[in-house]
């Protein structure tokens, strides 16, 4: 997707066993587009060596304070000069610690203190290690220098212990390095979303559904995250990971829906509807299994609860945001839409043009008029909807 296009990334790997996580770390960030640099420690070099990191960077491995290789003997001071950010993946407990004293005894550490551009530091060690004061003291320190700590998370350590000081997956550090680099347009903002279809049983297993997704409300609530803000997920049925970041609540009807937006609600500033709600839902659910017959079936439907509606006709609703999927017609149905429902903001797109599909072009309506978007990978619509919305916000 490149989103990382156009970054100079210098990535930091100390020696820890989870040096060998950093490996798959650089092929994502390349593949992202990043342009990285590997500087190695002499630690590091114990658990994968220079040849691997020159190879999936595409670039040559610094590990010398002394290489000549720099023209002006400078690498400590040169390879951040234009670098966007350091990366250090692993960050063993050792390396933190000189970083809060500024010790500067070997490449990686002197280039950390001799820096002009962010340090991003995601801790590696067993869990006694990073739950010992001092360690605990120098993250607190790291944090308030201005440092930006990825994780550590929790599981089973290669020492077989389970606890705090895992490694961050290699897909959770790209995302968040990702992250790092979007405009916080959300800062402090709480945002609630719904996403993919909802299924509506006839018996226990048959129902009504649709084609959704949630490809294009996953791809949101990311933005969401990494613009800033605190995202709770309210997801229909879907074969999707969860964005970092997002905490999610699984339902599969409207019923369930509509009682988990309204649980995680309070206190939320904005509601996206993205789900595709079934507009009915059959009005008895056979206890059993209906056997086939032959014969001709009737089935009974009765309206599910327009959830967007009903948040958007609170005393004191929040920013609400809704989707119009239409077959023709988009711009009388989508205004339309909402008109009728007092909505700030509407995204609307005709289904053929991004229904269950990696890319999707759709129109933005508000009070102003018309703001269509061209069509894009769903990652780049979503920022580009986010950075709209964010805009209407109530003291934007």
């Amino acid at each position: 997707m490149g989103e990382l296009k156009g970054r100079k990334l210098v990535l930091g790997v100390t020696g820890g066993v989870a040096a060998y996580k950093a490996a798959e770390l650089v092929r994502l960030l390349g593949k992202a587009g990043a342009d990285v640099h590997v500087v190695l420690t002499e630690g590091g070099a114990r658990f994968v060596t220079a040849v691997t990191f020159q190879a999936l960077s595409g670039n040559r491995v610094w590990t010398d304070l002394w290489d000549p290789r720099m023209d002006n003997n400078m690498a400590h001071i040169d390879l951040t000069r234009d670098a966007d950010a350091i990366i250090v993946a692993p960050a063993t407990a050792d390396v933190m610690a000189k970083f809060v004293h500024g010790r500067a005894d070997d490449l990686l550490t002197t280039l950390c203190l001799a820096r002009d551009c962010p340090l991003l530091v995601a801790p590696a060690m067993n869990r006694q290690m990073w739950e010992h004061p001092a360690t605990r003291r120098n993250a607190a320190q790291l944090r308030a220098d201005g440092v930006t700590l990825l994780g550590p998370a929790a599981g089973e350590q290669a020492c077989g212990e389970v606890g705090l000081g895992r490694m961050l997956e290699p897909e959770e550090l790209c995302e968040a390095v990702i992250g790092f680099f979007q405009p916080k347009l959300l800062a402090g903002r709480r945002v609630v979303m719904t996403a993919g279809p909802t299924f509506e049983a006839i018996d226990p297993v048959r129902g009504i559904t649709n084609s959704s997704s949630g490809k294009m409300a996953y791809g949101l609530a990311r933005a969401c995250v990494q613009a800033g803000a605190e995202v709770t997920l309210v997801s229909g049925p879907v074969a999707l990971s969860t964005p970092a970041g997002c905490a999610r609540v699984n339902v599969k009807s409207a019923l369930e829906m509509r009682e988990a937006v309204f649980a995680a609600l309070p206190g939320a500033d904005v509601f996206i509807g993205v789900a595709a709600v079934a507009d009915y839902r059959p009005a008895a659910s056979a206890e059993h299994k209906i056997k086939k017959s032959g014969e001709q079936m009737s089935i009974t439907l009765t309206p599910n609860p327009d959830i967007l509606a009903d948040v958007a006709g609170l005393a004191s609703p929040p920013f609400c945001v809704g989707f119009a999927a239409e077959s023709r017609n988009l711009d009388e149905y989508a205004e339309g839409k909402r008109k009728a429902k007092k909505l700030p903001l509407i995204v609307g797109n005709l289904v053929q043009d991004g229904l269950g599909g990696d890319d999707n072009e759709v129109v933005l309506f508000d009070a102003a008029g018309r703001h269509p978007l061209p069509k894009a990978p769903k990652p780049e619509v979503a920022r580009a909807i986010v950075a709209h919305l964010a805009g209407l916000l109530p003291g934007s």
